[in-house]
């Protein structure tokens, strides 16, 4: 018969196995189906890119398919809309961008609050703005492209896709920051506002590096500025709008998971933790750079700050420049 201590100890044993085995029983199974990604935008862009190459790794860790669904519309608030009306069990996803954050001062009556309704879970990677000139235009700086503007007032044009992203945001604040007037030309998409930089029906395009940098090597238009804190990698010998006489100026966008604001803390928690571990891995780290973005791989907490200070920073400008969202 084993000894009253022996037997003390085996139970406290079995006990201590008891209690530490409980929490992780308790813990739900995820994922239990596909994931969807919901890129509020149409294929091809930074977030549909985004969602592809981070969401083929996190099927292969997850068991279950990451699928993305481009439900573009309205300046992604349709695609975001679908995400903040899902079930919060962390099955539908948003890829977010900036632009969610500054919808809210642009649209009346929005359907959803993008710091209330969502839940951030990981910042992949950001990236600044290229303002992209059409060669027939004599400016070649900042300074020359803002002296130009004020001699011949609103006859500096630029594309967009739309009113209230990074690439219309941009140049309007610069253009407020010079007191001169530019001319905002929105298209339906990406690839319009593109082509009509290229056929010269406008000035120029505060871009994206992956849209601009192809453009740039074939010499369809030329590079004056760069909107981030630094200069871009693949432009070393382009100033920032900052070096060019606008201290502080920084415009950039960035690119993130968010789930609905109701999903539990243990889903967002595994969804961040993989996600910044497929994101690091040197595959996607190494495909995410060659398509032009700057990889942050940041966590819950300081993307919700990021998108806090963005909030800020736009609702403002929104605010006092009077734009609107038709």
């Amino acid at each position: 018969m084993p000894s009253p201590l022996v037997s003390r100890r085996a139970c406290a044993g079995l006990a201590a196995v008891a209690m530490a085995a409980t929490p992780a029983a308790a813990q739900p199974r995820w994922p239990t189906r596909p994931v969807r990604l919901i890129v509020p935008f149409a294929a091809g862009g930074p977030a549909d890119i985004c969602a592809r190459v981070v969401g083929e790794r996190l099927t292969r860790v997850w068991g279950q398919p990451v699928v993305t669904e481009n439900r573009g519309g309205a300046g992604g608030n349709i695609g975001a809309d679908l995400v903040a009306k899902s079930p919060p069990d962390g099955h539908t996803l948003l890829v977010a961008t900036v632009s969610l954050v500054t919808a809210p001062f642009l649209v009346p009556n929005l359907t959803f609050d993008p710091m209330r309704d969502f839940a951030p879970v990981v910042e992949i990677f950001d990236y600044p703005m290229v303002i992209a000139i059409h060669p027939s235009s004599p400016v070649r700086s900042v300074a020359e492209l803002i002296d130009y503007a004020r001699r011949h007032p609103g006859e500096v044009t630029y594309s967009t896709s739309g009113v209230g992203n990074t690439g219309h945001l941009a140049p309007a604040l610069l253009a407020r920051l010079a007191g001169v007037e530019m001319t905002h030309v929105p298209f339906a998409g990406a690839s319009q506002a593109q082509t009509a930089l290229i056929a010269g029906q406008v000035t120029m395009a505060f871009n994206n590096p992956l849209q601009t940098m192809p453009g740039i090597r074939a010499g369809q238009y030329r590079a004056i500025g760069v909107t981030g804190e630094t200069r871009w990698r693949d432009l070393p010998d382009v100033p920032t709008v900052a070096e060019q006489g606008f201290a502080g100026f920084r415009a950039s966008s960035w690119m993130g998971f968010l789930a609905p604001a109701a999903t539990p803390e243990a889903v967002t928690a595994q969804i961040e933790r993989d996600t910044r571990a497929a994101v690091a891995e040197p595959e996607v780290t190494a495909r995410l750079v060659a398509a032009g973005f700057e990889v942050r791989n940041r966590g819950r907490a300081d993307f919700r700050r990021q998108m806090e200070a963005d909030s800020a920073l736009w609702g403002g400008f929104i605010r006092d420049a009077g734009i609107r969202m038709e």
